[in-house]
């Protein structure tokens, strides 16, 4: 049993970080009474600590890769007790916002690293068991955050859902440091801090550029200039890393198709499982009716599931060729999605999506840990890092921009549908259903018109989830092509052989 417990530490920091991301959707309201402030306002609450996390990844990766997993985890495991804390007090909310995104930082620190702390705990089966149930966790983390908050919310407070964090980091951290195997000395070489500042400006104002785009459009002149200001940085860094003899991120991996494959996955896995999430939570609360719990709840499935089919793949696939495990779990992500779109119509409730759900869990449980595993066989050990930030980084991005893309096709088609049954002003209906404001735009009307605007908005709430569906069932299709057809078959050799195979060339 002792041989767990490192695998039990990497998971409970990894649990904390991924929960964090969701579980502060359904406190927002409570939060913005508490703090006096609006709650537009308080999105930048959930969006700076996304963003913090996706852009600094592959940086902290660089870091961990020169200074050791081990103390790069622990330092940001204390940045995110830390910053957890000073979210629980905060009393305005520039405060919050600010502590969001430290909280951040320190996620990012944790989530880079933890590749590389399981490829040095654990080899041969019982690495792909590690990578199981780490896959398991990761999948699941996204659906309990509501869940947890709804719980936390309804029985304590909003500030509880940071709060309790301080415990569960004060058991990671005695694990981590019991457990947990020291690293070797430094390694020699710089920090690429050109290269970490230019991927740095690329990824900001990408995740920022798809943030704003659902409140002011894709067509504003905010969301061009960022995506200009991101196409211009990643050039840089592309010329950067390619003249640098410390890169943080090789670009010679990028010429090996079986990578590229696996990032591609990694970019896409998010997006077609769990973007549909933040505007099927919309429906189900403010549409359906159901409290914060219970529509949470409503993703156990895709929860159980996941973990059942990651510990299962982990322990019984473990050395098998990634190609057609990663491929055929983007596939069946797809399907689910593609079921859900199929089994919602107009009079749905809750249970249209279980099934649809169940199957996307499905896919969850096979790819994410194939796509860990599959990554860190890529490099060498001392380069894990670099590939474990290279993944997370493409799995945070997708995630933003699943959730904004999602957002405007769940938009445009729910106004083209209160367009149709003759709804007042469908635009501005739209943009407040996909915002989660059915309730005030009912109230605005008189009474002869509610019944009939209220049945419209379930109509055209109904049609926006069936839209954001299909879309991420294509694009689930999409990644599992890409992998089949990029990813090259294993041949029957060690995982040693293939991370020789695909070493970079930069040492």
């Amino acid at each position: 049993m002792r041989k767990w417990w490192p695998l039990v530490a990497v998971c409970l920091g990894t649990f904390m970080l991924l929960v964090d991301v969701t579980i502060v959707n359904v406190a927002l309201p409570g939060m913005a009474v508490d703090l006096g402030t609006s709650f537009s306002s308080l999105q930048w609450v959930v969006d700076g600590y996304a963003l913090a996390l996706a852009v600094l990844l592959l940086g902290a990766g660089a870091l961990g890769d020169l200074f050791g997993h081990r103390r790069l985890y622990i330092g940001g495991l204390i940045v995110f007790a830390l910053a957890s804390l000073a979210c629980g007090l905060a009393g305005d909310d520039a405060t919050l916002i600010a502590a969001r995104v430290v909280q951040g930082v320190g996620a990012a620190a944790m989530f880079t690293t933890t590749f590389a702390l399981l490829n040095s705990a654990y080899q041969g089966r019982a690495r792909g068991v590690a990578y199981g149930v780490w896959g398991g966790v990761s999948g699941a983390a996204a659906a309990i955050g509501p869940i947890l908050g709804g719980l936390l919310t309804e029985a304590l407070s909003w500030r509880w859902i940071f709060l309790v964090n301080l415990p569960v980091s004060v058991a990671a951290l005695v694990l981590c440091g019991t457990v947990l195997a020291a690293d070797r000395a430094p390694r020699r070489g710089r920090f690429d801090l050109t290269g970490t500042l230019t991927f740095t400006v690329a990824a900001g104002a990408l995740t920022l550029a798809v943030i704003r785009a659902t409140s002011v459009g894709w067509g504003a002149a905010q969301t061009w200039g960022l995506l200009l200001l991101s196409g211009v940085a990643l050039v840089a860094f592309g010329l950067v890393e390619r003249r640098s003899p410390h890169a943080m991120l090789d670009l010679a991996l990028l010429r090996n198709r079986s990578f590229a494959g696996i990032l591609v996955a990694a970019l896409l896995v998010n997006f077609a499982a769990f973007a549909a999430f933040t505007y099927t939570s919309i429906w189900l609360q403010t549409v359906i009716g159901l409290s914060p719990v219970q529509a949470g709840l409503t993703g156990l499935p895709m929860s159980i599931v996941s973990v059942v089919v990651a510990g299962v793949a982990g322990a019984r696939l473990h050395g098998r060729s990634p190609r057609l495990i990663i491929g055929g779990g983007m596939l069946l992500i797809g399907a689910g999605s593609a079921l859900c779109a199929l089994l919602l119509g107009p009079q749905s409730s809750w249970p249209a999506l279980l099934a649809g759900y169940a199957v996307i869990g499905a896919g969850v449980g096979l790819v994410m840990p194939a796509l860990a595993e599959s990554a860190m066989s890529a490099v060498p050990a001392h380069r894990g890092g670099m590939a474990g930030g290279a993944v997370t980084t493409a799995r945070q991005l997708g995630f933003a921009i699943g959730i904004a893309v999602l957002g405007t096709v769940f938009a445009a088609r729910a106004e083209d549908h209160l367009g149709e049954q003759g709804a007042p002003e469908p635009e501005r209906a739209a943009q407040a259903l996909a915002g989660g404001q059915a309730g005030r735009v009912l109230a605005a009307l008189p009474d002869g018109l509610r019944d009939t605007v209220d049945r419209a908005l379930h109509g055209a709430a109904v049609a926006g989830l069936d839209a954001g569906f299909l879309v991420a069932a294509g694009v689930g299709l999409l990644g599992g092509i890409a992998v089949l057809v990029l990813v090259r078959p294993a041949p029957a050799r060690d995982s040693d052989d293939r991370r020789a195979e695909y070493a970079p060339v930069h040492e």
